[in-house]
């Protein structure tokens, strides 16, 4: 048993996350990864310590950028100014089919991917994936560049592109903006199918693979009904999540025809005192269509919540899963249920099922609806709709204000002055003010519609 403290409460958070559904393997041994009572560690001088202080050392040298990982030039141990969020992808060595869902999975691993492109350049199957934020193209880059997908091919080369957005016109098996579920298929062209010059899919070897015991930069569960190449080395990791449709390079887009996946969220550490099913309907309804939602009787901070589908549950998840809310850091994972049932009839509930599918408040209800366009991770500045004219730059401050918020800037739009921005003190506190303050009656029939801004003010 070993204890692992991380620099802040939100990495460890993202680490059990990802660690959860995937256990991780050091030198061929399954290692359990849990949440400990203690806030923080004292080291001593003890023998047995030497190894994991030299340990922590090299971590931090690659991090800091003066130990350069495998396959990573030197001069990369840091984002450099201006960055592009765009990486530029090319698989070398194609025997297996390698399709837009199976980059997608990968790469998600170290970042919400917002778009992805495939296409085929100089005989060479290439891809261009925008990640929200640099540093997570910069971390993707310096864990897969030059890794393979499979077992001995489909190798990953991997460059920073000179575009800095992605324009994406149609979501089919070529092209992909998971931030907009309304686009058209357009006319998909047919799946690449390579011929099968290999007896099983293999793995995404670590760059640690074997390296001082570290463990592996990215891992993935155990796939169903494919064999494992035998003779993995100490360190290797898991194989892909592969359905023997993605095999034959047949595996379905998010959205354009729909995959097998579940709509039902488990959502867990929630404040007890705070939460109700509204502010969580509120909340999750920022990435999707909220249909149930049932804190649980018997331990209410934690959560199911099902979605319209599987595509919008992924998406609230990727965006939620490690925020705080009322002093708590959420975790959502995919649940087990595939719904959320309603309690029987004469069911001690205590109103804390609630059935939201005929809400008024959906925001994606209608198709092509400009909502589509505008879907953010949380920030500490909001997006206010809806305004009535009567309505001044004090009201709206006030207002959030008395909500407890700290209001850090505000600003009318120019040409609209039904809309505003509003800068508050956290993304915390802007999480709590969205809750508390959407389809706020601000009177003349009109009610406040509060969303994230990818703006800054």
């Amino acid at each position: 048993m070993a204890f692992l403290e991380m620099a802040s409460e939100e990495a460890a958070v993202t680490m059990v996350n990802y660690y959860t559904p995937v256990t991780p393997h050091l030198r061929s041994q399954p290692v359990f990864i849990q949440y400990s009572n203690h806030r923080e560690l004292k080291t001593d001088n003890l023998p047995n310590q030497a190894r994991a202080q030299a340990a922590l050392q090299a971590v931090s040298a690659v991090q800091s950028g003066s130990l350069a990982l495998p396959g990573a030039p030197a001069n990369e141990g840091t984002v450099l100014p201006g960055q592009s969020p765009v990486l530029r992808i090319i698989i070398e060595n194609l025997f297996y089919p390698v399709t837009l869902e199976v980059l997608h999975q990968i790469f998600s691993k170290f970042g919400t991917v917002l778009k992805i492109i495939t296409f085929t350049k100089n005989n060479q199957f290439q891809a261009l994936l925008q990640y929200a934020d640099p540093l997570n193209a910069h971390y993707a880059k310096m864990a897969l560049d030059g890794q393979n997908i499979y077992n001995a091919c489909c190798t990953l080369r991997i460059d920073f592109s000179k575009l800095t957005s992605l324009n994406v016109k149609y979501n089919n098996d070529k092209s992909r903006d998971f931030t907009r579920l309304d686009l058209p298929t357009g006319d998909g062209q047919p799946s690449l199918e390579p011929p099968m010059a290999f007896g099983a899919p293999g793995i995404i070897s670590s760059p640690y693979a074997g390296a001082a015991g570290f463990a592996p930069a990215i891992g993935f569960p155990q796939a169903t009904g494919l064999s494992v190449p035998a003779g993995l080395g100490p360190g290797a990791l898991g194989p892909l999540t592969i359905t023997s449709s993605a095999v034959t390079g047949r595996m379905p887009i998010p959205g354009a025809g729909g995959i097998p996946g579940n709509s039902v969220l488990l959502v867990t550490n929630l404040n007890p005192d705070l939460i109700t099913p509204h502010g969580l309907f509120i909340l999750f309804g920022v990435y999707g269509d909220v249909h149930r939602v049932k804190i649980m009787f018997n331990k209410k901070e934690n959560a199911l919540v099902q979605m319209a589908d599987a595509n919008q549950a992924q998406l609230a998840m990727n965006h939620l899963s490690g925020q705080r809310l009322y002093g708590k850091v959420l975790r959502a994972t995919l649940s087990k249920h595939q719904a959320v049932q309603l309690p029987r009839e004469g069911q001690e509930d205590q109103g804390l099922t609630k059935d939201f599918s005929n809400s008024p408040l959906h925001r994606f209800k209608k198709p092509g609806s400009k909502n589509f366009q505008n879907i953010f991770p949380p920030s500490a500045t909001l997006h206010l709709s809806n305004i009535p004219p009567s309505v001044t730059v004090d009201d709206l401050k006030n207002l959030f204000t008395e909500a407890g918020c700290s209001v850090k800037a505000f600003k009318f739009f120019q040409k609209d002055r039904k809309m505003a921005l509003i800068q508050l003190g956290s993304v915390e506190e802007a999480i709590q003010a969205l809750i508390e303050l959407h389809n706020h009656d601000l009177g003349e029939n009109h009610h406040l519609r509060v969303s994230f801004s990818k703006s800054t003010i």
